[in-house]
């Protein structure tokens, strides 16, 4: 027995709305055995355009039973049953949400009729319900209410059951992935992903790119987006919104981070929220005073000037600036970490009175160069080496003075003697601080696999 469902709602995705309506016909394969129908209050206001598109007012919802009130009848129309919908997830989703919040665990196989529809009668132009039913004559009494879309969907379904039931009963088996893909993705899209770290790609109707994900393993992180019960605005904006899926293999996870960091900047997808703030990075500068010292001061980084060093937050940059003061007996109010009263160093015993100039420039300027020459052990040049695509290859990743450069992959029996030589082998990228912190960390991490070159 199928349970075709429709529901109307407050907006579009279960945790933060309500449903207004819904509609289950019981369908045995040829004809409505059973319906349940009603409408309900959602206990939050109606949106006006919703109110416009489904005639349903908050007017009419305010004498209805809310959901937990029909609850038990709900779920009694669905239990054992197969849950069929156009677009399915969406209804499922809100419906399974919430059943759970009245204290209903749904656990039912699903069928979606727009995926069937594209299998078994492809080549129409919209998949829509009411574009496809109208190309199949089939009328709706009441479009975009429960009763006439589910009526609507029972009929579509029952078309779709004469011309092919066999794949219908094939989508409900175990290793079935139609029930739950996105409706309008081709499941061959997820059958040529690969068990690979890499990059995957949620493409739009007009094959723009929506969101950029990056994966330890491609498949089994597609399949998740998917597979789960969520009720999420992200989940549910993917189901409506990815019409196609590609992908990118890397050798390593960290491959795999860097080139969704870079890509996410690149493209801007409307649906990665991560990685699009502004970077505020800072830096190290210094400059010479009207007196001949030489000065350390934090600042925001600016396009005309280099700093000596360069950071994301500033209790960072204030954290290194001390630790040099104090290793090489720097002026505190030299280097504006103190900026009244009484010398801190002089009367700690590191600084020498260059702030009184009690302390000969030349010999303040001299500590202050040593104290930036310590800093490129910090700014450091090496490559990781790492696993391939392939057992012929490795993996490279590049960062000269400090910043990543780039990557690539490299024959296995090829000797990289500089790192000027292994500038010509792998693909430049633009570099962010997440992606040159990531690398740090990684470096830090795994030294093993580390080779360091001198600037």
């Amino acid at each position: 027995m199928y349970a075709v469902v429709d529901i109307e709602t407050t907006g579009g995705y279960a945790s933060a709305n309500g449903i207004t309506e819904i509609c289950i016909h019981l369908f045995d394969g040829e004809k409505v055995v059973d319906t349940f129908q009603s409408l309900v209050n959602p206990c939050q206001p109606i949106p006006r355009y919703i109110q416009a598109m489904t005639g349903i007012t908050d007017e009419m919802v305010e004498a209805a039973p809310k959901f937990e009130e029909v609850a038990e009848e709900v779920y009694s129309f669905l239990k054992d049953r197969v849950f069929v919908a156009h677009n399915v997830n969406f209804d499922h989703s809100f419906i399974k949400a919430h059943l759970q919040a009245a204290g209903y665990d749904l656990q039912v196989k699903k069928l979606c009729t727009v995926r069937l529809s594209r299998k078994i009668i492809p080549g129409h132009a919209s998949y829509s319900l009411g574009k496809l039913c109208d190309a199949l004559e089939i009328r709706i009494t009441g479009r975009h209410r429960a009763g006439g879309d589910a009526t609507a969907t029972a009929i579509l379904f029952g078309m779709l059951m004469q011309k092919d039931k066999e794949f219908i009963l094939k989508s409900l088996g175990r290793n079935s992935k139609e029930n739950v893909l996105p409706p309008n993705v081709p499941k061959e899209h997820f059958d040529q992903l690969p068990y690979t770290p890499g990059v995957y790609y949620f493409h739009n109707e007009k094959g723009k790119i929506i969101y950029v994900g990056k994966a330890k393993n491609i498949r089994y992180r597609v399949n998740s987006h998917f597979s789960n019960n969520s009720a999420s605005r992200q989940r549910q904006n993917f189901l409506k919104h990815t019409y196609a899926i590609s992908f990118k293999s890397c050798g390593t996870e960290l491959m795999a981070q860097i080139l969704e960091s870079t890509e996410i900047k690149k493209l801007w997808p409307m649906f990665n929220y991560s990685q699009k703030s502004a970077e505020n990075m800072y830096g190290i500068f210094m400059y010479e005073d009207r007196n001949g010292y030489h000065r350390l001061a934090i600042e925001r980084n600016k396009k005309q000037l280099r700093p000596v060093y360069t950071f994301h937050y500033l209790t960072e940059g204030h954290a290194i600036l001390r630790k040099l003061i104090k290793d090489h007996q720097l002026c505190p109010k030299l280097c504006f970490i103190q900026t009244s009263g009484e010398c801190e160093g002089m009367r700690e015993h590191y600084c020498h009175g260059a702030c009184e100039h009690a302390e000969d420039a030349l010999a303040y300027n001299a500590r202050v160069s040593s104290a930036i020459g310590s800093l490129s052990g910090i700014q450091a040049s090496y490559m990781i080496i790492d696993q391939g695509l392939g057992s012929s290859e490795k993996s490279c990743i590049l960062v000269w003075d400090g910043k990543f450069y780039g990557m690539g992959y490299l024959p296995t029996d090829i000797t990289v003697m500089n790192a000027e030589s292994l500038k010509d082998l792998i693909t430049p990228y633009k570099e962010n601080l997440f992606i040159r912190n990531l690398v740090a960390s990684y470096a830090e991490r795994y030294p093993d696999k580390v080779k360091y070159f001198e600037v």
